[in-house]
């Protein structure tokens, strides 16, 4: 997607040699034209999956997730960071470790809204060593749903979480790879 790539190269910040801000474009600010192509896209990549759910981790993921949810007519459900007053009890847990925020937090899916009976497309905005990924599909191997692949907005190639993935033999799908940020350059595959 050359209009991504461009948009990154504007509009992305290279904080170091393995942190790259997209606030302009995924992560604090969104463009809603740009988003619903990504999620005509990823809805392109998986429909024959005859997918039932999309999945992803609050909070940047939420928008292209919604984007890709709506292309396929089907729900999407999104695992929370924080337990709230209305926050059903019967959950899928699990502990994940965020690499932008540093830290290591509770994810959060409510039974009543995913089982076995789904077929589930995980959708994010960025990968880097794909802890938040990873926990999302304990999640789903825990409720016994059916993972069709995971999709990302941007790959960090040159980090360890699209690999492993792609290692466990789970279909992954990126809309751009970034191979390098060093020198404070954005160097796509």
């Amino acid at each position: 997607m050359d209009i991504l790539k461009q948009l990154i190269t504007q509009h992305g910040i290279v904080m170091s040699n393995q942190t790259l801000q997209l606030d302009a474009l995924l992560n604090h600010q969104v463009d809603p034209a740009l988003i619903m192509q990504i999620g005509k896209e990823f809805a392109r990549r998986f429909r024959e999956e005859e997918v039932t759910k999309v999945l992803t981790i609050e909070s940047s993921g939420i928008a292209v997730a919604f984007a890709t949810a709506l292309e396929l007519g089907v729900p999407l459900v999104f695992a929370r960071r924080k337990k709230t007053l209305t926050t059903d009890g019967d959950v899928w847990s699990e502990r994940v470790p965020s690499f932008t925020k540093g830290i290591v937090t509770d994810i959060l899916v409510s039974k009543s809204v995913l089982g076995d009976q789904d077929r589930v497309v995980l959708i994010d905005d960025i990968i880097a060593n794909g802890d938040a990924a990873r926990g999302l599909i304990r999640i789903l191997e825990r409720a016994g749903a059916y993972l069709t692949g995971v999709g990302v907005v941007v790959e960090k190639s040159f980090q360890a979480g699209a690999r492993t993935i792609r290692e466990q033999g789970i279909r992954f799908e990126s809309i751009v790879q970034i191979k390098s940020l060093d020198g404070g350059k954005v160097e796509f595959e």
